[in-house]
């Protein structure tokens, strides 16, 4: 039965006063959030992203992985939806999500906005979720090289996010998609605090760090180093296959925003 080994870390950076990011790591599912920046209660909106995803995880844990990340993922947006019409000073509240998660047979990633999701196979580092944001539209179309895309002016505008809207389904575009996995992988998720920080070179050289923590407490370090103008959240796991067991506890680790349980909204239990 596939699952995932690993942990991570998350920092408010050097520039920020408080943290809107919100990640979950668990044996079955690792998942970052970022509230998107300039927006309204950034950190409500990353928590409950991160809460909602990991309940629905915990809660159909026998079910297909693409179903419960879309089902879930459309909560997030209804949630949000009505966080906002509580709390007025929540209008305009909208977070990234991206998220793996495997039912112990295939993963499953499920992709909105700018934080991204890697594989690492043979020292070998490939990016496997595409960035939802005005830059990388200019570079799929052609406008702008690659290496331009990381010095552009507007490489922080996001074009799809999870947002309170008008809390309709017709909003949400998320990528879902099966992901091409084998035990001994390696996957990092993150939000673009690292990535907007390092180079994919050092991203790719750190993440060869054999433990999982060190290789994400490193990761971060770098981004601090590399000026920190953002919160950074990192979640490295590696993917082992153990036959023959049962499925383990769900339960997992919550990281920066996620931590204060009054950042979700209408929190509740999360129960198998």
């Amino acid at each position: 039965m596939l699952r995932f080994v690993g942990s991570g870390t998350s920092h408010v950076g050097r520039v920020r006063d408080h943290n809107e990011d919100a990640a979950y790591c668990s044996p079955y599912l690792a998942l970052v959030a970022d509230g998107v920046g300039g927006a309204a209660a950034g950190e409500v909106a990353s928590a409950t992203a991160a809460y909602v995803v990991a309940a629905s995880t915990r809660t159909q844990p026998d079910t297909d992985p693409v179903v419960v990340l879309g089902q879930a993922i459309h909560r997030v947006v209804v949630d949000l939806h009505r966080g906002a019409a509580e709390v007025p000073e929540r209008a305009g509240m909208a977070t990234t999500l991206t998220a793996l998660a495997t039912d112990g047979h295939r993963v499953v990633m499920a992709h909105v906005g700018d934080s991204r999701a890697y594989v690492q196979r043979g020292g070998r580092l490939a990016r496997l979720s595409h960035d939802h944001t005005f830059v990388q539209a200019l570079v799929d179309s052609g406008d702008i090289t690659a290496d331009a895309a990381g010095s552009h002016p507007m490489r922080n505008v996001v074009m799809r996010s999870l947002h309170a809207g008008s809390g309709g389904e017709a909003d949400v575009q998320p990528d879902i998609a099966v992901v091409d996995a084998l035990p001994g992988d390696r996957f990092l998720v993150c939000s673009d605090g690292l990535t907007d920080m390092t180079d994919e070179d050092t991203v790719g050289r750190l993440l060869l760090t054999p433990d999982p923590q060190q290789a994400a407490d490193a990761l971060v370090d770098a981004a601090l180093e590399g000026g920190g103008r953002d919160n950074v959240t990192v979640l490295v796991v590696d993917l082992v296959d153990d036959p023959g067991t049962t499925r383990l506890s769900g339960d997992g680790a919550l990281f920066g925003a996620m931590r204060d349980p009054r950042n979700v909204v209408d929190p509740g239990p999360l129960r198998d």
